[in-house]
């Protein structure tokens, strides 16, 4: 962190190129070192959190976990712990093999029926045969922009023996996933700081392949604090969850993000912003991860920024 704020130095570079700094140093304050007590009821009513973790390959992955309210916990707001028995796992999930006691992790609350998310970074207190607690290190809200409002109708009790698939390169279904999204999670990380998940959305199609190994998601203008961006202007590791509502699965890759600030002109698709980055895929995992979850689609962010003519 800098001395003269609550920054690390890539999130304070990307504030002062971006013309945001004064508005970040606003907005910083509603970062805490605890869950916050009003915080508490909101994470014990999830049934959904969605958590970034690094392998033992220098990758990061990001996930998404599921149980019933209650499942997640956090009585005194120093800790998290969050209830997944082992024989309730999917061990293809890539979180499982890289829990261990003192590493990083990352994790968000998110309702989409009410457009509300709160997030919780720090290190993996215990690990054992019922599920994890994470120590805090920050926490704090965000807003409700470009989140797709979705209602959970169904969440399936009983084992599963889910089907799992992995590649390097976008082609057939996988492809088909990514340009049907309108919703994604992102694992960033600092040598210091550690793992941050971070969500973005917009209208169908709004991350782009522009390649079979590349994505380029746009950045919309949003709480100023660019805790995504400045990791990538540290360190270019990335991990991206992409849940297929409609489908019950969860693709999962893993590469490097590269920051692009010159996207404006006829065809900025970035919502005025100019701002995205290219994401290069090392290796994708596709997962019928989401088949306990059953979801009703609402309405679309009125955030998003709508495609051109």
């Amino acid at each position: 962190m800098n001395a003269s704020s609550n920054f690390h130095e890539g999130e304070r570079a990307v504030q002062v190129r971006a013309g945001e700094a004064l508005m970040a140093d606003r907005n910083g304050a509603m970062v805490s070192r605890t869950v916050v007590r009003a915080a508490r009821p909101f994470i014990e009513s999830q049934f959904m959190v969605v958590v970034a973790s690094a392998d033992g390959e220098n990758r990061l992955w990001t996930s998404m976990l599921y149980g019933r309210p209650g499942f997640a916990h956090s009585p005194d707001g120093d800790a998290v712990r969050v209830d997944v028995p082992y024989g309730a796992r999917d061990l293809a999930d890539p979180l499982w093999a890289s829990l261990r006691a003192g590493a990083p992790l990352a994790l968000m609350f998110i309702d989409l029926g009410a457009r509300r998310r709160y997030r919780v970074n720090g290190n993996v207190r215990t690990v054992d045969e019922g599920g994890f607690e994470v120590e805090v290190r920050e926490a704090f809200p965000n807003c409700p922009k470009y989140i797709q409002r979705r209602q959970l109708r169904a969440l399936e009790e009983g084992p599963r023996n889910p089907q799992s698939a992995s590649g390097t390169v976008l082609a057939g279904s996988v492809a088909a996933i990514v340009r049907e999204a309108d919703t994604l999670f992102v694992a960033s990380r600092h040598p210091r700081a550690g793992l941050d998940v971070s969500h973005r959305g917009g209208d169908r199609g709004f991350a782009r392949i522009v390649d079979s190994s590349t994505l380029r998601i746009p950045d919309y203008s949003g709480n100023s604090l660019f805790n995504t961006l400045g990791n990538f202007a540290v360190d270019p590791h990335a991990g991206i969850a992409i849940p297929d509502f409609e489908g019950g699965r969860l693709l999962q890759l893993t590469g490097t993000a590269a920051l692009r600030w010159d996207d404006e002109g006829a065809n900025d698709d970035t919502g005025g912003t100019g701002r995205s980055w290219d994401f290069r895929i090392r290796q994708w995992v596709l997962r019928d991860a989401m088949q306990r979850a059953t979801w009703d689609y609402i309405d679309a962010s009125p955030y998003n920024p709508h495609a051109r003519a």
